[in-house]
C-alpha cells in the first residue's frame, strides 16, 4: 500500500541507513551473533552518524526531533537486511527519554555528550528473578546513608538488554517500603556507574533470538550510588516507568511489522528460486495463497503502524491504543513469519537463512514491554469490561 507517513527527509535518512547497514553491518553480523554482542566500535559509528542524538534536544548537540518516525525507519531497514544494531534500541528508545525528561542540568551535562557519541552506553534494569510484569514486586533496595550523601544498593536483576557493555545503568530500586494502600510506592531510579565497587555482571544469557544483542544478569552488593545519581524525585519511579510505555509498545509494534514485511520479501525471493518436483515453489497454488494472506495481514499492520506513528507525533497515541497496536502487530508478525518459515521447508530452520533469525527474534515482542495478555487486560479495561 502507498505510504504517506514519511517525507523526503525520512527518505534521505533511509538511504543513509541502508547504505551503512550494507557496508558496515551485514558482512560482520554472523560473527557478532557468535560473539553474543556487537563490538563497541559499532556504537561509536552510530554515534558518528548522529543516530543516538536524533531525539536529543539541540542544545545538547542532538537533532531535536520529537517524532518516532526516524526510529521506525531504522527498525524497517535493519529488518529488511535481517540484522540488528545490538542494544541500540534500549540506549535510544528506552533510556534517553528518562535522561531528557527527568535528568537535571548537571546530570545531562555529565552524561549526554558520551551518550550522543556512543562512548557511554546505557541500559535500564527493571526485571528481577521474581518481578517481571509486576514491577511493584521489585525487591532490590537502596538505603540512604546516614549523612544523606549516597545510597547503598543491594539486589539483582535479570534479562537486562545491553547489560554486559553498559557504562551507566538506570536501576529501579525500592528506596522505601511499599504501603498496603499502594504497592507501587517507594520505587526510585538510580543511575549506576558500572565501574562501581560491588557491581558485577553475572551470566551473559543465551537467548533464543536477538543473539547479537547482549543480555545479562546483574548483581549489586553494597554499591555506593551518589545522591547526585538519583534520577528525578525519590519514590516517583513507578510513575516515570509507566509514562514511557506508550513509546516502548509502539517500538515493539513497529519492529514486529517490519520483521513480518521483511519475511515476505525473503520468502518471495526464496520460493521463486527453490524447485520441488521440477517446479518453482512459487508456482504452487498453496504458496500463492499463503503469501497472499500474509501480504494482506502485513498491509493491515502497516496501516495501523502508520496511523500510530502519526498519532504519536502529535502526542495523541493513548495507552489503550498503544496496547492495541502492539497486540495486533506482534501477533500478526508471529503468524506471518511462521507461515513464511514453513514455505522454506527444512532450510527455514537453518540459521544461515534470514527467515530463521526473524522467527526467533520476533517471538520476544509478544513478551516484553508488556505481554500480549497484559495488552488484552488494558484493552478490556478501556472498553469497560
Amino acid at each position: 500500500m502507498q505510504r504517506t507517513v514519511y517525507n523526503s527527509d525520512h527518505d534521505t535518512f533511509r538511504h543513509m541507513i541502508r547504505t551503512f547497514i550494507a557496508r558496515e553491518v551485514v558482512p560482520h553480523f554472523p560473527e557478532w551473533e557468535e560473539a553474543g554482542m556487537v563490538p563497541r566500535s559499532l556504537y561509536r559509528q552510530l554515534g558518528d552518524l548522529g543516530i543516538f542524538g536524533i531525539e536529543l534536544p539541540e542544545k545538547y548537540g542532538g537533532g531535536g526531533e520529537t517524532s518516532f518516525k526516524y526510529q521506525a525507519v531504522i527498525r524497517e531497514e535493519t529488518a529488511r537486511a535481517g540484522v540488528t544494531f545490538g542494544a541500540d534500541v534500549v540506549h535510544t528508545c528506552l533510556v534517553l527519554p528518562y535522561l531528557v525528561e527527568y535528568g537535571n542540568d548537571e546530570q545531562k551535562a555529565r552524561w549526554l555528550p558520551g551518550f550522543l557519541s556512543g562512548e557511554l552506553m546505557t541500559a535500564i534494569a527493571m526485571t528481577e528473578p521474581g518481578a517481571g510484569s509486576d514491577l511493584a514486586g521489585i525487591k532490590t533496595t537502596a538505603r540512604l546513608s546516614a549523612d544523606g550523601s549516597h545510597y547503598i544498593l543491594n539486589g539483582s536483576k535479570t534479562f537486562i538488554t545491553g547489560g554486559v557493555q553498559a557504562d551507566l545503568i538506570l536501576v529501579v530500586a525500592r528506596t522505601s517500603p511499599a504501603s498496603d494502600a499502594d504497592r507501587r510506592a517507594g520505587l526510585s531510579i538510580l543511575c549506576v556507574d558500572t565501574t562501581s565497587e560491588g557491581f558485577s555482571v553475572g551470566r551473559k544469557l543465551e537467548k533464543l533470538g536477538l543473539r547479537a544483542q547482549d543480555t545479562a544478569e546483574l548483581s549489586f552488593t553494597d554499591v555506593r550510588v551518589p545522591i547526585e545519581n538519583l534520577l528525578g524525585d525519590e519514590g516517583a519511579g513507578f510513575g516515570y516507568l509507566t509514562r514511557n510505555l506508550v513509546r516502548e509498545r509502539l517500538g515493539a509494534a513497529v519492529g514486529s511489522y517490519a520483521n513480518a514485511s521483511a519475511a515476505i520479501e525473503f520468502t518471495t525471493a526464496y520460493v521463486k528460486e527453490r524447485e520441488v518436483f521440477g517446479t518453482p515453489v512459487a508456482q504452487f497454488q498453496n504458496t500463492k495463497f499463503v503469501l497472499a494472506e500474509c501480504s494482506a495481514e502485513v498491509a493491515a499492520a502497516q496501516a495501523a503502524v502508520d496511523r500510530a506513528l502519526d498519532l504519536d507525533e502529535i502526542r495523541e497515541l493513548t495507552v489503550a491504543d498503544a496496547a492495541r497496536i502492539k497486540l495486533f502487530c506482534t501477533e500478526t508478525a508471529g503468524r506471518v513469519i511462521d507461515k513464511c518459515l514453513q514455505l522454506h521447508g527444512g532450510y527455514g530452520y537453518m540459521r544461515e537463512y534470514p527467515i530463521s533469525r526473524l522467527y526467533a527474534d520476533t517471538r520476544v515482542n509478544r513478551i516484553y514491554a508488556g505481554s500480549s495478555e497484559v495488552m488484552k487486560t488494558i484493552i478490556a479495561k478501556d472498553i469497560g469490561i
